[in-house]
């Protein structure tokens, strides 16, 4: 088994003289009437992994709830309550401006339609979270980073009609980041294994902050293996770092989101 250590991570290098984007712009696609916080957990994530931009794609009014929580993130507003399959033409025009996106952060199953469409039709790099997970065939995503945890895992498999001792013929060059106590990062050709973390990290929100890691050095220009084995250990890292400070299990995915500054010393 391999495991993940400090010398197997890669971060973009920044040029002194770059300037608002060169570091990457990212999009996120998420939000609904009952979740509001996941979205902006992932983006600010994404932000403190060194990507230059942000802008959250949402529902309206939990885009200006969003605007509420952080003057950091840009918020893309739109009519509703939820994403439909009538919002993808227009959200797909909105991807061309960024060089990753992030789908499925608080959106909720009524956005099944919708995601399906997006992610058959998108041309960037993406990395699927949550109930996005639920609404795909694996045989219709293409260069992509899958984040799920188990329950996710099987019923993603079960949406392709295939199990866990065939699926990874159909991977392509999409890669799987299964969550766990032990995190797998799994290609076509690879596997490998985080041990960062530890029980705290069961509390909701922390599997959004890892998404927006994910993305975050995706749109710095690190491949999709390298993004999520770097998300995966400083996702676990920074769970790690707040069980110490807080001196138990009462952090929370916010804390961590704090701490994602570490990494850049």
């Amino acid at each position: 088994m391999q495991y993940i250590s400090k010398k197997d991570i890669k971060l973009a290098k920044r040029k002194a003289t770059s300037k608002k984007g060169d570091n990457g712009r990212v999009l996120i696609i998420g939000g609904s009437r009952d979740y509001v916080g996941a979205v902006a957990l992932a983006g600010l994530a994404a932000l403190r992994s060194g990507v230059d931009w942000v802008t959250v794609a949402a529902p309206e009014k939990v885009g200006w709830a969003i605007n509420a929580l952080s003057p950091d993130l840009v918020v893309k507003k739109y009519k509703g309550d939820n994403f439909d399959a009538s919002r993808a033409k227009d959200v797909l025009k909105e991807e061309s401006k960024y060089d990753a996106v992030l789908i499925g952060n608080g959106i909720g199953m009524h956005a099944k339609s919708f995601v399906k469409k997006y992610v058959k039709e998108t041309k960037k790099p993406l990395v699927i979270d949550a109930d996005a997970l639920k609404s795909i065939r694996l045989q219709d995503v293409k260069n992509a980073i899958l984040t799920p945890h188990h329950r996710e895992f099987k019923i993603l498999l079960k949406n392709s009609k295939l199990d866990e001792n065939n699926f990874r013929k159909h991977l392509k060059n999409n890669v799987v980041l299964l969550k766990a106590s032990v995190d797998q990062i799994i290609s076509k050709n690879k596997i490998l294994f985080n041990k960062t973390g530890n029980a705290g990290m069961s509390k909701a929100g922390t599997g959004d902050v890892l998404a927006g890691l994910c993305v975050g050095f995706l749109g710095q220009g690190l491949s999709l293996l390298q993004s999520a084995a770097n998300a995966a250990y400083f996702n676990g890292l920074i769970g790690d770092i707040s069980l110490k400070k807080k001196k138990g299990f009462t952090y929370l995915a916010s804390d961590m989101v704090e701490e994602i500054k570490r990494f850049h010393r």
